[in-house]
């Protein structure tokens, strides 16, 4: 059965819903890359407010990387029995409560437990808002629009250097905080407009009601009972619990590849750069109008690698475009290592960390933080899928964490060079891991993947042996050219 949609983009020919439901979802990846992104600036003037020690700057950090731990692993269970889009749309009333809270907080203790409701509503976007997209996508433009997740949380970092530069000074930092309201506003009330996952609709025995999302989700020549079809044929495999499930042998290359990329997203040292490099750039002899505006700089590379990543991924795919970049981001990475020797910076030495912070933002906001929130969603299977998602996002919040509660006594302690040494040569094995253990998920259903992940064999394999369906014109030029 195959119902028209109501309205169609002339470019791709694919429903408006579509891209309203990557759209408005993707406001939560905003509120995620705002609320981590944000804590740089405000970091120089509430620490002088409160007075804060390195140690208390981190636990500010670090509070919100906490709370994600617990919405991520909360948010995949809660999903799972009421709904993707109700989770996602909760989320966005938290995000707004925390917001508040931390403009309003009298005291360390107090920011520290908004800090953490944040983060509760940071982890349930991670783990929500690529799944909700990945189950509504069809798979021909599902790699673009569930990078444009990535890409608002590159745009919510850059608004939030922007805004930590416009409001600088004693106080504004609560200006800061405050502005997440607004955007959590936009994203509760998007949500009540938009429709259920089909998948999640079919896994709760509301077929009709799945065919009639997906007749909207869809093209009028695309075969919607050909993927109810497909999404019973995985459904009436799934088990009662999904956390149990997680245990079998035949999940497991699955669950590695989407965990190693979780933690290796962190380990490579991004965050490392997004929460501190205001704080070390000061601290390496900037001013702090250069350290602000270099964090800007920042977050403007973060934005043309999450538009480059919305551009790339589908076309190259996930597992090459790591190989290609990755080698890049180690350098990047090991030349900033460099810089900081001798201690005392020249300004010669300034523009060369400044170009190496560019360029290894650049390289690896393209590959590895465009690739790592979409992955997990693509490659496991959807009786774990929920669980199994959470249990990457909290994964990578923990590795976040790490990175957050010793960056500052590692710089302290072992210096920049060494710091920024270990985290090149977590980039190196990266691309040892991706080798080994990722696949390449580009142009395949989520069924199909799933049934290459059932297979005898290496998962990498069969995944690259499974036949790549013709989905749009352009892939139909690209098959009569070959």
């Amino acid at each position: 059965m195959s119902v028209p949609a109501s309205g169609s983009t002339p470019a791709t020919g694919q429903p408006r819903l579509v891209y309203a439901v990557a759209a408005t979802s993707a406001l939560g990846g905003l509120l995620f890359g705002y609320d981590t992104g944000i804590i740089s600036s405000a970091l120089l003037f509430l620490s002088r407010d409160f007075d804060l020690s390195s140690r208390q700057q981190e636990i500010v950090v670090s509070a919100i990387l906490v709370g994600a731990m617990v919405g991520a692993l909360g948010g995949g269970a809660l999903s799972n029995r009421l709904g993707r889009r109700r989770i996602v749309a909760a989320v966005a009333v938290v995000f707004g409560v925390g917001a508040i809270a931390a403009a309003l907080a009298p005291d360390t203790g107090s920011l520290i437990a908004a800090r953490f409701v944040l983060g509760l509503s940071v982890g349930g976007a991670s783990a929500m808002v690529p799944v909700y997209i990945a189950e509504m996508a069809p798979p021909g433009i599902r790699g673009r629009l569930m990078v444009l997740f990535q890409l608002m949380v590159a745009i919510g970092q850059l608004v939030a250097y922007v805004c930590g530069y416009l409001l600088a000074g004693s106080g504004g930092w609560r200006w800061m905080f405050a502005l997440a309201v607004v955007p959590a506003v936009v994203l509760a009330l998007g949500m009540t407009r938009l429709p259920e996952s089909p998948r999640w609709l079919v896994e709760a025995g509301r077929v009709e009601e799945a065919r009639r999302v997906l007749a909207r989700l869809r093209r009028p020549e695309d075969d919607v009972d050909a993927e109810i079809a497909g999404i019973h044929a995985v459904q009436d495999r799934l088990p009662t619990n999904p956390w149990k499930e997680l245990r079998k042998g035949w999940i497991r290359p699955a669950l590695v590849a989407a965990l190693g990329i979780a933690m290796f997203s962190q380990l490579t040292g991004i965050n490392a750069v997004v929460y501190y490099a205001p704080t070390v750039l000061t601290d390496a002899g900037f001013g702090d109008s250069v350290a602000l505006l270099t964090g800007i700089g920042i977050g403007v590379m973060l934005v043309a690698a999450g538009i480059a990543g919305t551009l790339l991924l589908d076309r190259v795919g996930r597992r090459r475009i790591l190989l290609l970049l990755m080698p890049g981001s180690a350098i990047a990475m090991g030349v900033l290592a460099l810089s900081f020797l001798p201690e005392q910076t020249s300004t010669a030495q300034q523009w060369v960390i400044v170009g190496a912070l560019f360029a290894y933002i650049g390289l690896n906001g393209v590959s590895m933080q465009s690739v790592v929130w979409l992955l997990g969603p693509e490659i496991l299977p959807l009786a774990v899928r929920g669980p199994a998602t959470s249990l990457a996002a909290l994964t990578l919040w923990g590795f976040d964490l790490l990175i957050a509660v010793t960056a500052l006594s590692a710089v302290n302690s072992i210096g920049r060079t060494a710091t920024f040494g270990l985290y090149a040569l977590m980039n190196v094995l990266c691309i040892v891991f991706v080798v080994r253990y990722v696949p390449e998920p580009k142009g395949r259903s989520l069924e199909q993947v799933e049934q290459a992940l059932r297979r005898p064999g290496r998962f990498v394999d069969n995944v690259a042996a499974a036949d790549v369906p013709v989905r749009d014109a352009e892939d139909t030029g690209q098959a009569a050219r070959r």
